[in-house]
C-alpha cells in the first residue's frame, strides 16, 4: 500500500491568506448611502435592498416619507445621496437647481391607483361604491404634495364624483398615511397605491378597484443621484441596479409597470 502523502501546511495557509485577502479587498471596497425612498414605495425597496446588499457588497440606509418633505430636506442639506421620488417632477426640479446629478435621472417605476378597503367584497369591480353613498370617509394623501393624491382627484374629477364625495375626505401627509387610515378602518375606503396592497401580483386582503390608467396622468416615479453622492459608489450601482432584471422582477410584483 503506497505511503500517504503528507499535508503541505504552507499551502492551507496559501489558501487561506487568499481568501482573507479576497475579503478585504471586497470590504474595502463596499460603501453605504443614504437613500429617500417614497413612502408608496417601501416593501419593494426593502426587498431590492437586500438584495442589492447581497450582489454588490454596498448597502443602501433607507428613509421612507413624503416626496414634497423630502425635496424639502434635500435643499436644507439633508445627509441624503439618492432619492427615489413619487413623481418626475421633484428630481427634474432638483437637478435644474443644482441638487442632483442629470445624467444619472431616470423612470424606476410607474404606479397604479387603487381604490381599496380592508372589508372584502366592499369595493366593486368598477368602482361604483364611490357613486352608491354607502361610505363616510374616503382616504387620500395630500394632493398638493403627494402624486398618488394628486392623481386621486384627477380621477374623481374625470368621474364626476369630486363634489360628492369631498366632503368624506380624510387627508394624510402622504400615501403610507392615507393608507393607515384605510387599514385600521378609520375611513371605509381609501386611494392608495397598489404597491401598499399588492403581493406576487394579487390585492393580498380587502377589496380593491385597479384605476384605469386613462383617468389620470401617469404616476411617473424617478430616481436621481443628490450631488452630495457625486463619486460614491454605493449611489451609482443602486441605480444601476434598480434597472437589473432582478430589481425590475420585485418591481413588478408589487403592480408597478416599467
Amino acid at each position: 500500500m503506497p505511503a500517504a502523502r503528507a499535508k503541505n501546511p504552507m499551502i492551507g495557509k496559501a489558501s487561506c491568506a487568499i481568501v482573507l485577502a479576497a475579503w478585504a479587498i471586497g470590504v474595502a471596497g463596499a460603501a453605504e448611502v443614504d437613500v429617500a425612498v417614497a413612502a408608496n414605495f417601501t416593501a419593494p425597496m426593502n426587498a431590492i435592498a437586500a438584495e442589492f446588499e447581497k450582489h454588490t457588497g454596498h448597502k443602501a440606509r433607507l428613509a421612507f416619507g413624503a416626496t414634497g418633505r423630502f425635496y424639502a430636506q434635500i435643499k436644507n442639506g439633508a445627509p441624503f445621496g439618492v432619492l427615489l421620488s413619487a413623481d418626475d417632477e421633484t428630481p427634474a426640479r432638483l437637478v435644474q437647481e443644482g441638487f442632483a446629478e442629470p445624467s444619472s435621472r431616470f423612470t424606476y417605476a410607474i404606479g397604479s391607483l387603487v381604490l381599496w378597503s380592508a372589508r372584502p367584497g366592499f369595493v366593486d369591480a368598477k368602482g361604483a361604491v364611490l357613486r352608491s353613498g354607502t361610505f363616510n370617509k374616503l382616504a387620500i394623501a395630500n394632493p398638493k404634495t403627494a402624486p398618488y393624491g394628486r392623481a386621486a382627484i384627477e380621477t374623481l374629477t374625470k368621474l364626476g364624483a369630486l363634489a360628492a364625495v369631498e366632503p368624506k375626505f380624510v387627508q394624510g401627509e402622504n400615501i403610507a398615511q392615507a393608507f393607515q387610515f384605510a387599514s385600521t378602518g378609520n375611513a371605509e375606503l381609501g386611494f392608495v397605491a397598489l404597491s401598499q396592497v399588492m403581493k406576487d401580483g394579487r390585492i393580498v386582503e380587502g377589496s380593491g378597484w385597479i384605476v384605469p390608467a386613462d383617468l389620470h396622468e401617469p404616476i411617473r416615479q424617478d430616481a436621481v443621484v443628490l450631488t452630495s453622492a457625486k463619486g460614491n459608489p454605493a449611489a451609482v450601482a443602486l441605480l444601476e441596479y434598480l434597472k437589473s432584471d432582478k430589481a425590475k422582477q420585485v418591481i413588478r410584483s408589487f403592480g408597478y409597470t416599467r
